[in-house]
């Protein structure tokens, strides 16, 4: 059977393999500032800020705890030329700062990553010719990740815990009602990359699930759009399948494909620590993994 698709009932569940939203310090801005809401975006009633708090407070209260692994390809599907495919793996737990994860993409220059996400974001790269781990610039969070439209911002998206944020009400995305919100950047983000000014996210209203994420540029245009695609379920748990990250100007896309999975794993603090990025890690055993039919 085919996986179900646009599932929103359990979109936050499968997300988690992003990251593990935590509850943190919220502001809510005033509507005029910045970037007003899209013109033809009917709202259901007067947004309120007080109601946009909420339903951020519940979203961030949904992360699902535990350890775990995975396998995935990345899938460029450009406008015109040929696809390109690169394997990759992850690891994810939450430690004391929050969600955080490492990533291994199997690229010409082997390039890990380990992406900390919660109040202290921050991402860092080694690669087979420059092995020292090192911390990535906020411009560079930006830069695509082995010739994909991926990036590590759109790994980390260190968006969800930005504390201020414009509440545009409730509408409809996708065919489903919800709240849409435009989470603005904490100043020093701002000014070390000014092409981005907010990052608009919908979340279900019934199920408090993220149904899409859009990256806008200076004059509110989207720049960059994430949605998830397709689910599958594995023993209780419906995990992300296929999330598509599109550069909205040139249409190109990348699939971040899941092929395989291991949960409720007990995995050691060490794989996590920024010294440890340049060492070899040895996936889970087989008979840990459930695999995904293509």
């Amino acid at each position: 059977m085919r996986s179900p698709r646009f599932t929103p009932a359990v979109f936050w569940r499968a997300f988690f393999v992003f990251l593990a939203v935590g509850a943190a310090g919220l502001h809510a801005q005033p509507a005029s500032r910045g970037i007003p809401p899209p013109s033809g975006y009917g709202h259901f009633g007067q947004p309120d800020p007080a109601e946009g708090r909420k339903a951020l407070e519940q979203f961030r209260a949904a992360g699902i705890q535990g350890s775990y692994y995975l396998e995935f390809t990345l899938r460029l599907m450009p406008r015109r030329g040929p696809e390109k495919r690169v394997a990759g793996r992850m690891w994810g737990t939450r430690n004391h700062a929050g969600p955080v994860s490492r990533v291994a993409l199997q690229d010409d220059d082997e390039t890990r990553l380990l992406v900390q996400n919660g109040a202290d974001a921050a991402v860092w790269r080694s690669t087979r010719t420059a092995p020292d781990p090192a911390k990535v610039a906020v411009q560079a969070l930006f830069e695509p990740i082995a010739g994909t439209t991926l990036a590590p911002f759109d790994l980390q998206m260190p968006f969800l815990y930005w504390n201020d944020f414009v509440y545009e009400g409730l509408g409809r995305v996708r065919g489903r009602p919800a709240y849409r919100f435009r989470m603005l950047p904490p100043k020093e983000f701002a000014q070390q990359f000014p092409a981005l000014s907010a990052v608009r996210i919908s979340l279900d209203s019934q199920f408090s699930a993220l149904v899409e994420a859009e990256l806008l540029d200076e004059k509110g245009r989207p720049m960059k759009s994430i949605l998830v695609d397709e689910l599958k379920k594995v023993g209780d748990q419906w995990m992300v399948k296929a999330v598509d990250v599109r550069n909205e100007g040139t249409r190109d896309k990348t699939r971040f494909e899941v092929t395989a999975v291991a949960l409720g794993l007990d995995l050691s603090p060490r794989l996590f620590a920024v010294a440890a990025l340049a060492d070899e890690i040895t996936p889970p055993e087989a008979a840990r993994m459930v695999r995904f039919e293509p």
